[in-house]
């Protein structure tokens, strides 16, 4: 079974330079408590009209195909990775697919939220392994922008996430000693209210500690998708118990990381660059440390572009090439911890 290897890269982030004094006319903040928090100190947001999810991701694929050296049409099979898709439904995959002209191709969508791009790569691993396809394009986006609340009342969320996508392009390896070495995918739904977006949904709130009357009273054939009593709730934006998810990231993430180089009989000393989902700039410190990492062997870009879960990974690799941090034949690990609760690594000879 031949390896897949990432054969080229693409990344894509919107104009519009949101700082931290910009947040601060709308809520009661300062630079230094986010910097402090999070260790953002701007991110991009995309046009509010015309910019979206599949926008972004198109421009990055376009990249990501021509670094790769092959044409649009070459590619077999698409993967999407996000948690703001462009509509409920359909998802992202078939609207990237649309937009690239690729018709009858098979696209896929992935909700693993930051740790959406590790599960969506692992799916293109085992194709490309098998034989399926040949040229799988895997795109993590994120247009954070349109969905947050802008208040003193959301700031703990909003101040963390940013707009942006990333691309790469999977292909069959033809060198035994490049490509994905392994990939390890862990969930535990317990506590996945620490960080959701309750609503539109249809949850009810069967598994809110503290339920909220959030529907207002129907019958069967009445039942609202969205009501104003979530809107007042503030149940349309993200929720988050900060702490709740820190806590666990920092225990999780080096546990996923060794998992990872154990399967290929290698040690923390092996690893030439580490690229987490940019989540915290204070659980990047965190597990860099205590795997007893130097600054050029993580690569964190959190401070330009906020969080921009699925689109995270990928646009720190692609950045990790550009500055010269990342090259071919290095040891590349992946890893990230998430929403859900979801938490992956992955092991690459890049």
């Amino acid at each position: 079974m031949k390896k897949s290897r990432i054969a080229g890269m693409g990344m894509y982030v919107p104009k519009n330079v949101v700082t931290n004094a910009d947040l601060m006319k709308h809520m009661d903040t300062t630079d230094e408590w986010i910097q402090q928090r999070t260790g953002v100190k701007e991110r991009r947001y995309a046009d509010r009209f015309g910019e979206t999810t599949t926008t972004m991701g198109t421009a990055a694929s376009l990249m990501a195909i021509a670094d790769a050296g092959i044409t649009k049409e070459d590619v077999d099979f698409i993967i999407f990775a996000t948690l703001c898709p462009d509509y409920y439904f359909p998802g992202c995959g078939v609207l990237l697919q649309r937009d690239l002209g690729l018709t009858g191709r098979g696209a896929l969508d992935v909700r693993n939220q930051c740790s959406g791009f590790i599960y969506a790569l692992s799916v293109a691993d085992q194709f490309i392994r098998t034989g399926t396809y040949k040229n799988i394009l895997v795109v993590g986006s994120e247009k954070h922008s349109f969905g947050l609340d802008f208040s003193t009342r959301g700031r703990t969320v909003s101040v963390m996430f940013g707009d942006g996508a990333g691309a790469v392009i999977l292909q069959p390896s033809a060198n035994e000693n490049e490509g994905i070495l392994s990939v390890h995918l862990h969930s535990d739904g317990n506590g996945a209210e620490a960080l959701a977006q309750f609503s539109p949904g249809t949850h009810s709130n069967h598994w809110m500690k503290t339920p909220v009357a959030d529907y207002d009273e129907q019958d069967w054939f009445g039942n609202q998708y969205i009501s104003h009593k979530m809107i007042d709730n503030a149940q349309v934006f993200p929720q988050m118990d900060g702490n709740a998810v820190m806590k666990r990231a920092i225990n999780y993430l080096p546990e996923v990381i060794n998992e990872g180089l154990t399967a290929n009989g290698l040690g923390i000393e092996d690893i030439n660059m580490l690229v987490l989902n940019q989540s915290n700039a204070r659980i990047a410190e965190f597990v860099q440390q205590k795997l007893g990492l130097t600054d050029d062997e993580i690569y964190i870009n959190i401070q330009r572009y906020g969080n921009t879960t699925a689109a995270s990974i990928p646009i720190a690799m692609f950045e990790a090439v550009k500055d010269g941090k990342l090259k071919r034949g290095d040891l590349l690990c992946l890893a990230s911890y998430g929403s859900g609760y979801t938490w992956a690594s992955a092991i690459i000879r890049f």
